[in-house]
């Protein structure tokens, strides 16, 4: 036999590296809260200021074949998060850990902003953080469709990205909310798909 020796011990930061299949990425009061509580029973805070959210919230969506995603309401980023503006380091590491990107946009451009702007500001702070993040599959979907300017500023996105998903819906009003399911649920299965193939 052998006498026993005092074992190793040490502290150890573990993080995830995987929060869910579906990133919500957009503004302050973009509205994804709203969509997220519309897609899944999740009930996130919903209210009329920025920066609601601040820490991610997952929902689960279901699906009639009894298949499932997750979906993350990524807090808000603004113009220069990729430099910590609004806490912008700690929203961003979680956006790292979704496998497809949702930019949400305020297609009405409800808060003084315009949505081709929105998503370009987006898409570079996300390139700035880590350009990894450009590569992952992302959609636009176009939010507030019931609201006035949408309908104008939708055409010119179609016109800017005429390649690119553009999902139109309405969270508050429900509309457009199945036809973003299928479409979520299409993309996941795809990148699944090519993931495991």
């Amino acid at each position: 036999f052998t006498y026993g020796e005092e074992g190793e011990e040490g502290d150890f930061l573990l993080e995830l590296r995987m929060i869910a299949d579906v990133g919500l990425v957009g503004y302050p009061n973009a509205g994804k809260s709203t969509l997220l509580g519309k897609l899944s029973a999740a009930h996130p805070k919903v209210a009329p200021y920025p920066f609601t959210t601040l820490n991610p919230i997952v929902g689960v969506v279901e699906f009639d074949d009894y298949r499932r995603l997750t979906v993350a309401d990524i807090p808000g980023l603004i113009e220069g998060a990729h430099r910590n503006v609004g806490l912008g380091h700690d929203f961003l590491r979680h956006i790292v850990r979704c496998k497809l990107l949702v930019f949400l946009l305020d297609t009405a451009g409800s808060e003084g902003r315009d949505p081709i702007n929105d998503l370009q500001t987006l898409r570079r702070e996300l390139d700035l953080y880590d350009p990894l993040l450009s590569r992952r599959p992302w959609v636009i979907v176009a939010n507030k469709m019931d609201l006035p300017q949408a309908a104008e500023h939708l055409k010119a996105l179609e016109q800017r990205f005429p390649d690119r998903k553009i999902v139109p819906i309405s969270a508050q009003s429900n509309e457009g909310i199945e036809a973003l399911k299928g479409s979520l649920q299409e993309l996941v299965l795809q990148e699944r798909s090519e993931v495991q193939g």
